[in-house]
């Protein structure tokens, strides 16, 4: 069984499949490995498995990342890919098989997979991907397929209830980029879930303005917030009795025609802790007024809270519908290992993405996770062989709009001017070039 390959058989294995010609269509998704030595995947990997270069676990790893990639779910089963590159890429000679991946992911812990985004976290912020000013938080429910008993919800009033996980997601308003995420279950309720993302927010955004959802509103969280003092935070109020009849008993100061603003403190019952609570009015008369409150520990103005910030938050919807195909779309499992495994690993395949996406003109740069991965990394024809110390890897018909020779064509002497060793450590210390007929 594969599983039982030693690392020189891996190797071995490895070689082999390099030293034959390989044509086929998945060649666009080199580009990434690129990105990958760019970013440091390789070393956050290690880190995450624990395992050595030599080691058959991080190249099962970097499977998964590149699966994510790829937007395809159950991407194992599909047999063509095993003979069109795909394994090579992970500095394999086999496609590694369902079991060896649920063994991996099974065998790391929460902590680890944690631990695993805190230091993509760091190393993005290094890298720049991050403004650290506004972070959105959002409790995002994906379907799952899993087999065992859960509570059924609907994803939107209009849909039937199914089966969900409980999703917790941080990300920089300003980029869209993501930070970190979490799993909601039953021994973690959304204040405490929300405050553990917010410790991986944390030293990336350490004084942050935390853009939540209504959600969010709860008493605990909020206390929570406002005694830890790291951050800044805005959140929708729910509409009770005691919040609408604080909205209709202020006085409202105009903004300019149909909409208007006002201020109070507000405490929660039972409590003596006092928030500001910022209310807007829309309408021009009585009977067309309509409210919306919102809970702020912040000392910024109210217009500048609503008008102008609140407003970066769907930044996270933004992320959802552009890079939810890489996995944060859906649940196969609940198994708690193997979810935080396989999101923080989607994780990686999104900030290599990024990164790429930079080097494309518009509006290519614009393509969501879907297109991108349908466009370039399986729908573009070439080959694989080697000389002399480095895999290259020719592409045909590239097309010419998307700048991806001047980006990639002489790789190793780009990455040298940059400051980065050229070999790639899962691919056996082999360097990486492109050629484009």
């Amino acid at each position: 069984m594969r599983a039982s390959v030693s690392p020189r058989g891996v190797e071995r294995l490895f070689r082999e499949s390099l030293s034959k010609k390989i044509s086929g269509t998945l060649v666009g998704l080199w580009f990434l490995a690129a990105e990958h030595l760019r970013l440091g995947s390789w070393d956050l990997i290690k880190g995450y498995t624990g395992g050595a270069d030599a080691d058959l676990e991080p190249r099962i790893a970097m499977q998964l990342v590149n699966e994510a990639a790829l937007c395809s779910n159950r991407i194992r089963r599909s047999n063509y890919i095993t003979h069109q590159g795909f394994e090579l890429l992970n500095g394999l000679g086999f496609l590694v098989t369902d079991k060896q991946a649920h063994d991996l992911l099974n065998r790391h812990t929460v902590s680890e997979a944690q631990s695993l985004q805190e230091a993509l976290a760091a190393m993005r912020m290094n890298h720049g991907h991050y403004r650290g000013r506004l972070v959105a938080i959002d409790p995002h429910r994906i379907v799952s397929t899993s087999q065992r008993v859960m509570p059924m919800k609907r994803k939107q009033p209009q849909e039937p209830s199914r089966k969900m996980v409980q999703t917790f997601f941080a990300l920089d308003a300003q980029t869209g980029q993501p930070i970190g995420c979490g799993i909601g279950s039953p021994g973690a309720n959304t204040a405490q879930a929300t405050m553990g993302l917010l410790k991986m927010v944390g030293p990336v955004s350490k004084d942050a303005l935390v853009l939540a959802d209504k959600e969010h509103f709860t008493e605990r969280l909020i206390r929570s917030i406002a005694h830890n003092g790291d951050f800044e935070l805005l959140v929708p109020a729910v509409s009770t009795a005691r919040v609408r009849a604080a909205e209709r008993s202020q006085t409202y100061l105009r903004e300019w025609a149909g909409y208007a603003v006002a201020e109070t403190r507000f405490n929660f019952a039972g409590r003596k802790e006092k928030y500001r609570l910022i209310s807007q009015r829309e309408g021009e008369t009585a009977a067309s007024y309509r409210y919306k409150s919102f809970l702020a520990i912040s000392e910024k103005s109210a217009t500048e809270l609503l008008t102008e910030m609140y407003r970066e938050r769907w930044a996270i919807e933004d992320f959802f519908n552009f890079d939810g195909a890489m996995g944060f779309d859906r649940a196969s499992t609940f198994n708690l290992n193997i979810r935080y495994g396989k999101m923080s690993l989607a994780l990686l395949a999104q900030a290599a993405t990024h990164d790429l996406r930079k080097r494309l003109p518009k509006p290519y740069s614009r393509w969501n996770a879907t297109h991108l991965a349908d466009a370039v990394f399986t729908k573009m024809d070439g080959d694989i062989r080697v000389k002399d110390d480095a895999i290259v890897v020719t592409c045909y018909n590239a097309p010419q709009e998307l700048g991806l020779q001047n980006n990639y064509q002489g790789l190793p002497a780009k990455l040298m001017s940059e400051g980065i060793n050229p070999k790639m450590p899962w691919l056996y210390d082999y360097k990486l070039d492109f050629r484009f007929k």
